[in-house]
This record gives structure tokens, sequence and C-alpha cells, in this order.
């Protein structure tokens, strides 16, 4: 039976909670919400929207990384934005970003986020074997 494994990027500031950046079991990746706090710990939460989303992506894809998985590895994300009004400007960054990948994804607009963030990020990947 295959473990549960904890992913740890150094690239992205360290869990203040109970909980792990990432677990992986056998090829599947569970990364959790990222917010936008850059890896020095200094926050984005007073830019603006398209800078938050941009380093909360940022930071969803150095735990990707961290676990072996890139942006084509992604099989669903999951949005929560401040607000429906972010929507347009989270599409286009998110498509710049995945290119052609398409993903599954929700998007939900949600009334506040910890620390006064407007994005917050979580995905699923699969871990594909090398040739």
């Amino acid at each position: 039976m295959s473990e549960i494994e904890t992913i740890l990027s150094p690239d992205v500031l360290a869990p203040a909670g109970h909980y792990a950046q990432a677990v992986a079991y056998k090829d599947l990746v569970f990364v959790s919400g990222q917010l936008a706090p850059r890896p020095d710990g200094s926050h984005t939460a007073g830019e603006p929207f398209a800078v938050q989303a941009r380093q909360a992506l940022d930071n969803l894809l150095a735990v990707l990384g961290a676990a072996g998985c890139g942006p084509a590895d992604v099989l669903k994300v999951t949005a929560y934005l401040v607000g429906a009004a972010h929507w347009p400007d989270f599409n286009a960054i998110y498509a710049e970003i995945f290119g052609p990948h398409r993903p599954a994804r929700a998007v939900v607009p949600v009334p506040e986020l910890h620390h006064g963030y407007l994005v917050e990020i979580e995905a699923v990947a699969v871990r594909r074997k090398a040739d």
C-alpha cells in the first residue's frame, strides 16, 4: 500500500496552520489553497488583483514543481475570488499561465479571504511516469 507523501516547496511561504502545501497519494497530487504571499513572507494583499493572481499561480506552480508536476499535469483547479468582478482578469491570467492546457475548473466568488487577499487557488494534478 502506498503512503501519503507530504510536499513542501522551499519557494513558497511555509504553512502557518495545520496543513501541508500539498499531499500526494500514488499518482495524484492535491495542492492546498494558495494565497499570494511572496516567498520572503511579504504580502501582496494590498496590491492590485492581477499581481495577487499571478503570485498565487506562481505559488501553485512552485508547489506542483516540488511534487514533480507542471501546468500540463493539472487535472482540476478551484479558484476562490473575492467578488465576481475579478473573473475576467483571472481568466486572462490563468489562460496565459496554462496556455493550451485546459484543466477542469471551478471559480467560486467569495465575500472575503484570509489576510485580505483577493484570490486563493487549489489544484489536483497527476504525476506521470517517465517513459
